[in-house]
């Protein structure tokens, strides 16, 4: 009987050319956030499960990976422990531990793994590495602009074009809640609903509000003012030079400003959002941003502007976050501000694998060349040989049995080596390896002290 080999659902086997992809877009990402002066971090897979409890609010909890306790204690059906659900937590754990050793300004990049006990979907999967970039301990809007160009810059970097950084603030939201009627101890399940727009529409969050005792009058007044920001945004005025986004955004504001009047909660986010879009007009990136009043982000740590990054034809976004003041102070008691972003790895290789936006070097094969063992007694030459061509700065790869020739050149076109490296009995007398091209059908006979100058690879 035969066992099944599949991965568990919603996990993924990563084969070569799967890793070339994913380390590729790291190295891109891991450069541009050294270049503006962030640090590297990692966190354990595994925390204490109060760690991670109540930081994600209703459903975010539900979401979470927990581990049975172990020993005498399984017989409880307890749970002590969890598998991280973001980094996030974890960072800001580390930082109310560690904060007396941190600079003031610690500007960290994590990328590791997480896993959700989510519905695995199109770039949706159980574990999945998050790309975050976060700065701790100010309140400064320099670092939302910063943190946005750092982002726009990872995405062109990897050839996006067409990226768009939808912008909101919680306050605004907030503010937009109360001038609804909507009482505050039911604005946590609104948000919740909001968050849903994308995937649900209005229908879904009308039944959403109405599973959870919202007020039906309120409902329709935040429709009617989220209908009137979209037809903003669909607007076409001859073309979108004539109406680009900085105009689309600054007549959102005006709108937003009309709507909020008389709230001083939304008018103290509508402030330090333009002030965002102030600082990114400076660093030419406000051209990527879209002012999106309903954009919620439905994890329940988040403060101030809130982020999402979304492509065409790819449902859910490619980067998250947000500022989250409070979130350390839940574990060290001392407020530490806090701004970050996160990347989602999977997603952005999924939708440059769809669009071909990969190198074709990263398809390569292993190897730049291939030695033959021409029968037993001559495995130590054919290693011999392989060093003197690594030391060349070429990858070789030596065939590692005594094996017709025959195979062996069928086995290095399988793996497409630019070039094999025969070393038989006459090559071996006359100290010279015979060299051929694959590609080409070309073959050559070169002296050993000449190779470094008359190999053509």
């Amino acid at each position: 009987m035969t066992q099944n080999t599949n991965p568990a659902r919603g996990m993924r086997d990563f084969l070569p050319a799967d890793i070339r992809r994913r380390e590729y877009v790291i190295s891109i990402i891991k450069d541009v956030y050294q270049k503006y002066g962030f640090e590297p971090l990692e966190t354990p897979a595994v925390e204490n499960i109060e760690t991670l409890m109540g930081k994600y609010g209703e459903e975010g909890n539900q979401l979470i990976f927990k581990i049975l306790k172990r020993g005498e204690g399984a017989a409880t059906g307890e749970a002590d422990l969890a598998l991280r659900y973001d980094l996030t937590v974890p960072t800001a754990r580390v930082v109310a531990q560690y904060k007396d050793k941190l600079p003031k300004f610690f500007k960290r990049y994590q990328i590791q793994p997480v896993w959700r006990a989510d519905r695995p979907a199109r770039g949706r999967y159980r574990e999945f590495y998050q790309c975050d970039v976060d700065v701790f301990g100010t309140k400064s809007l320099v670092v939302e602009a910063e943190l946005c160009a750092a982002v726009c810059e990872v995405l062109e970097r990897l050839g996006f074009n067409d990226f768009t950084i939808k912008l909101n603030h919680r306050k605004i939201l907030a503010g937009i809640l109360n001038v609804a009627g909507i009482a505050e101890e039911k604005q946590t399940d609104a948000l919740i609903a909001l968050d849903k727009l994308d995937k649900i529409g209005w229908e879904g969050v009308f039944k959403e509000f109405d599973a959870r005792s919202i007020n039906k009058g309120s409902a329709e007044k935040l429709f009617e003012f989220f209908e009137k920001i979209d037809e903003i945004h669909n607007a076409k005025r001859f073309d979108d030079k004539d109406f680009p986004a900085q105009t689309k955004n600054a007549t959102i504001c005006n709108r937003l400003n009309e709507f909020l009047k008389m709230d001083e909660t939304g008018q103290e986010g509508l402030k330090e959002l333009t002030a965002i879009l102030l600082n990114t007009e400076r660093i030419s990136v406000d051209n990527y941003l879209k002012i999106d009043p309903s954009l919620a982000r439905g994890l329940s740590y988040y403060t101030g502007a809130i982020v999402e990054i979304n492509v065409p034809d790819l449902a859910g976004s490619i980067c998250g976050g947000g500022r989250y003041d409070n979130l350390i102070g839940m574990f060290s008691g001392e407020e530490i501000p806090a701004c970050g972003f996160s990347l989602g790895l999977e997603r952005i290789i999924l939708v440059m694998t769809e669009r071909g936006m990969f190198p074709e070097h990263l398809t390569r094969s292993p190897a730049d060349v291939l030695v033959t063992i021409w029968n037993e007694e001559t495995f130590a030459d054919s290693l011999e040989l392989a060093n003197e061509l690594r030391a060349q700065g070429l990858r070789v790869s030596v065939y590692p049995e005594a094996d017709k020739l025959g195979k062996q050149l069928k086995y290095a076109a399988s793996i497409g080596v630019s070039a094999v490296a025969i070393i038989g009995d006459d090559e071996r007398a006359d100290n010279t390896v015979t060299i051929k091209y694959l590609e080409t059908g070309a073959q050559e006979t070169i002296a050993r002290d000449k190779l470094a100058t008359d190999l053509r690879i």
